[in-house]
């Protein structure tokens, strides 16, 4: 397992859910909801974020339906990933499978009583927690780094 903190993004049309790790890559966090619908604008919170916390990479979710198929969700995650690569160069950029990550975050929010009007704003941190939980331990097994590198568009 590489040391190193890590961010997490769970990009979603009106809001961005942020996430980050310890050093020793155990214990996932929130951070903050980013407005995504001003993408520009997300583009240039992101680089801060990455800037204040000095990750080694960062994880990005990727949208794919329950066969494993890749829709116009994906195509804009990719689009996306590629645009925050080049901003936030030479910290890589990694897409990981998102797969079912909002459903159980919202079934942990309501478990712990959190409700769905004011869960919305934090649904997607606690969505972003958990792509970076099942990233580093997928890493953990695998001892190589989780999903596929993004290249930067230049």
């Amino acid at each position: 397992m590489r040391r190193g903190r890590r961010i997490a993004v769970d990009v979603g049309d009106a809001r961005i859910g942020v996430a980050s790790c310890d050093p020793d890559g155990v214990l996932a966090t929130p951070v903050e909801t980013v407005p995504g619908r001003d993408v520009p604008a997300a583009h240039r919170r992101l680089r801060q974020i990455v800037a204040e916390y000095e990750p080694i990479e960062v994880v990005v979710g990727l949208p794919r339906s329950l066969s494993g198929r890749e829709g116009p969700a994906a195509t804009k995650v990719r689009a996306f990933a590629k645009e925050m690569a080049r901003g936030i160069a030479p910290v890589p950029v990694r897409l990981v499978d998102e797969r079912m990550t909002t459903v159980t975050a919202t079934q942990g929010l309501r478990a712990s009583g959190v409700k769905a009007k004011k869960g919305r704003s934090v649904i997607d941190q606690a969505a972003a927690v958990i792509i970076l939980q099942n990233a580093l331990e997928a890493e953990r097994v695998s001892g190589n780094p989780p999903g596929e590198g993004v290249e930067a568009i230049i």
